[in-house]
């Protein structure tokens, strides 16, 4: 994910955290800071960290489930509002989806149930004081762990409660279309929580209104081209007529290119038709706007870790390299020449020809 940095590794995944995960943290301190002082401030900064930690723990319960399925977590990201596990692939068995689902509700339990042994009370007030340090961090912890798992749990996607209801109608209906109704299901959860909080001044009701919207939407889009992709080849795909580039070109040949052709990346072709690397536009509208000279070779800006696929693979295969962020996906024969290519934009147009 863009605009996230590494802090190490953990049990065979990535753990990533965004950077607007610290002005959540600027915020919070501001705000605690403002009304009660450092110590305050300290407290609440103290609280998030340790409540970012149970999400993590909630995004490893997912990882490590799937991991029984043989289903990798390459990453886990931290957002301000919450975090985000990215799996290989989402297990398409019903019953393996439901266990990977409930896994990270049922971290937050046991999280819950181990800070009550340790000594977490259960006042009522606690919940109406969420925000302010009165009740105690172990209250506010225990209070927190047991609305992320109940919050998770609401039957709408993309929450884990979607995904078991995904996963239920899949018994009873194709995965295409138990997901569109586990995503309108969504959509309709993320319109009540926009109004409640445009109506209450939430802004963070309304920011996971717009999260829950937008990825209810994309999980449905994604489903429904995997679904075209297992019926189609890398070859009834691909782009075969494009402008290439040399390894001699420059950033002007390039700029000129852009200019005549529709493309929004070239390959750069070795003279026996081998790929290099793929110049994008946006590279090179950055390099330019940088001021780098024109003259420059192409090459100093192309894109040199491009996957490869053969004319005779699925287009599942094309989709799992452009969500790992490939610009595209080159189809070459046997001797390795590429033939063509293929992008999202294409895959869109080919879904739509499709009737999907």
């Amino acid at each position: 994910m863009t605009w996230s940095f590494s802090l190490g590794r953990i049990l065979g995944s990535e753990l990533r955290v965004h950077v607007t995960f610290f002005l959540l943290l600027a915020w919070v301190g501001f705000a605690a800071y403002s009304s009660g002082g450092l110590a305050a401030a300290v407290e609440n900064l103290i609280f998030v960290l340790a409540l970012f930690a149970c999400v993590v723990a909630h995004e490893f319960g997912h990882a490590l489930m799937a991991r029984r399925y043989g289903i990798k977590t390459p990453d886990i990201t931290l957002l301000p509002i919450g975090g985000l596990a990215r799996l290989e692939r989402m297990p398409e068995n019903p019953m393996q989806e439901v266990w990977v689902a409930l896994a990270g509700p049922a971290v937050n339990v046991a999280i819950w149930v181990l800070l009550v042994l340790l000594g977490a009370g259960m006042p009522l007030e606690t919940m109406a004081q969420i925000d302010s340090t009165a009740p105690g961090l172990l209250n506010r912890l225990a209070y927190v762990n047991l609305l992320l798992a109940a919050f998770n749990m609401i039957p709408a996607f993309p929450m884990d409660g979607g995904r078991v209801f995904r996963a239920l109608l899949c018994l009873k209906m194709d995965r295409v279309k138990a997901t569109r109704v586990a995503a309108l299901a969504g959509q309709a959860v993320a319109v009540g929580f926009g109004f409640l909080g445009l109506s209450t001044g939430n802004a963070l009701l309304v920011l996971i209104a717009v999260f829950v919207f937008v990825a209810a939407n994309a999980e449905s889009q994604d489903v429904t081209m995997r679904s075209v992709a297992r019926r189609v080849l890398a070859r009834d795909a691909m782009i075969t007529e494009f402008h290439a580039l040399s390894p001699d070109d420059t950033l002007a040949t390039a700029a000129q290119a852009v200019i005549h052709t529709t493309q929004h990346e070239f390959p750069v072709l070795s003279p026996d038709g081998k790929l290099q690397g793929f110049v994008t536009r946006n590279r090179l509208f950055a390099a330019l706007a940088d001021e780098t000279p024109r003259s420059n070779p192409a090459t100093s800006i192309m894109e040199p870790d491009i996957p490869k696929v053969r004319l005779t693979d699925g287009l599942e295969a094309v989709l799992d390299g452009l969500h790992k962020g490939a610009p595209a996906i080159a189809v070459c024969t046997a001797s390795g020449a590429m033939v063509g290519y293929i992008t999202r934009e294409n895959i869109g147009e080919l879904m739509v020809l499709n009737g999907r």
